[in-house]
């Protein structure tokens, strides 16, 4: 060990309000915590890391029960009401009047609707992210299994414990400020895996009938379903305001974020496109939950794909991670300021490579991802996780929360034209919210039918 540093500066957290440090420290921001360096790319790779995931590959079996027109339209209103509620709740990460910092999405919501929303919001964005925890860990199972008989016939749950282990390494990455590089990479990872399913899809294409063989109710259920999974491929505002604080101070944080942002939501617009649509003409009916698991050959193609959405989950996993990560070890270090368990950093060296450890950090990290791995080995329902984690998510943390905090902000009149559009967008993605969880419910009751613990069942 080269040596040990106490982390009191970084104490105050992130609800306390700023505080400037006043040792001059140029590696320091204005509150205290390490300096920011992010940008508009680094903001978009963290956005992309975290979008385009496991709700891609669903994306084809969305299409299929949607059909052509209603499949596609879906997928580009989302994108647009995305874009919009991202934006505005971008710039919402200042105070308008002090112009003070909301380095979280929760601290964003408690300063403009109060403690009730506060809580309602922190609920929803860890319970969200948990969740996302554990639908990562479940593609990263199916994705580590070659061909349809193996998935038939060999346990997922080695595989999904492989993932577990390998995230409690990169659990112990401090911050999202340390996560640039990761996030690059599994982007990237994304980009490849995204392009070789369209590529498989469109080699593939063939003209199919929608629906076939399907009871009127059956039908039903599956379209609502749909709906939550082409939700959840949308679903990053959880994580927006803590992207936004990896931010540099100069451009102004919210142009910057914009900027970001509309470069992740039409990326991953196009390549959703390409994905549910060629998945579709592929597949029709019987496309599959995980685009990837339709294909067999060209084998090692397959196979490179389902590689690099195992590299990118890796990343994906932490981006999703890191919040949840944060929040306790800040409010620890609030809880025992004195406790050098809980407060100091070691600086551990091997040559050049050097990283920091805290004991508190380690043992904690590695417990949550911990639970996270059981979770997803006693519920590996892919389908209807998405869906779920959909319909719950994109509503209140995508939608509601972004317009309820423009229209306090803006103090928009009630009943105005501009009070009535926003309202008309919050009404119809409440009912999208709902019909999706109706639909994963139903699912989630059908497959319990036949669920056995610890056995995975796609």
């Amino acid at each position: 060990m080269e040596g040990v540093r106490d982390q009191n500066y970084q104490v105050e957290g992130i609800e306390s309000g700023l505080e400037i440090d006043k040792s001059g420290n140029a590696e320091l921001d204005d509150d205290g915590k390490p300096k920011r360096t992010g940008n508009v790319w680094t903001a978009s790779a963290h956005i992309i890391t975290a979008v385009i995931g496991s709700g891609v590959l669903s994306l084809a079996w969305g299409m299929a029960q949607l059909g052509w027109i209603a499949g596609g339209t879906t997928l580009l209103i989302f994108s647009f009401i995305t874009l919009y509620t991202s934006n505005l709740l971008a710039d919402s990460y200042r105070s308008p009047i002090t112009r003070s910092r909301n380095q979280t999405y929760k601290q964003v919501v408690k300063n403009n609707l109060g403690q009730v929303m506060y809580t309602v919001c922190a609920t929803l964005q860890y319970a969200i992210l948990g969740g996302l925890l554990v639908g990562y860990t479940i593609t990263a199972a199916i994705s580590m299994v070659r061909g349809h008989e193996a998935a038939c016939s060999v346990s997922h749950n080695q595989y999904m414990i492989g993932m577990g282990i390998l995230e409690l390494f990169l659990s112990q990455i401090p911050n999202f400020h340390k996560l640039s590089f990761l996030s690059v990479v599994a982007a990237a990872m994304s980009f490849a895996y995204s392009s070789i399913g369209a590529g498989l899809a469109f080699a593939k294409l063939v003209s199919v009938e929608i629906g076939n063989g399907l009871s009127v109710a059956e039908k039903i259920w599956r379209v609502f379903r749909a709906f939550g999974d082409i939700a959840f491929a949308y679903s990053y505002s959880v994580i927006l305001i803590e992207v936004q604080d990896t931010l540099k101070a100069t451009p102004p944080e919210n142009v910057v974020m914009k900027k970001a942002n509309a470069v992740a939501v039409w990326t991953t617009t196009a390549f959703y496109m390409m994905c549910g649509c060629f998945g579709y003409a592929a597949f029709g009916n019987n496309a599959p939950g995980n685009l990837l698991t339709g294909f067999y050959e060209p084998f090692w193609l397959v196979d490179l794909a389902n590689a690099c959405v195992v590299l990118h989950l890796f990343g994906a996993y932490q981006v999703c991670a890191q919040p949840i990560f944060n929040v306790v070890e800040l409010w620890s270090k609030k809880k025992f300021p004195k406790s050098k368990f809980v407060t100091a950093e070691y600086s551990i060296g091997i040559g050049k490579c050097k990283f920091d450890l805290n004991f508190w950090r380690l043992i904690w990290r590695s417990l949550f991802v911990a639970l996270a791995t059981v979770l997803a080995l006693m519920l590996p329902f892919f389908n209807d996780v998405l869906a779920f984690l959909g319909a719950i998510g994109y509503w209140p943390m995508t939608v509601f929360f972004p317009i309820e905090i423009y229209i306090t902000k803006n103090k928009i009149r009630r009943w105005t034209s501009r009070w009535l559009g926003l309202q008309l967008i919050n009404t119809v993605c409440l009912l999208v919210a709902v019909v999706a969880a109706c639909g994963s419910i139903q699912g989630f009751t059908k497959a319990l039918k036949t669920y056995t613990p610890f056995k995975f069942k796609e």
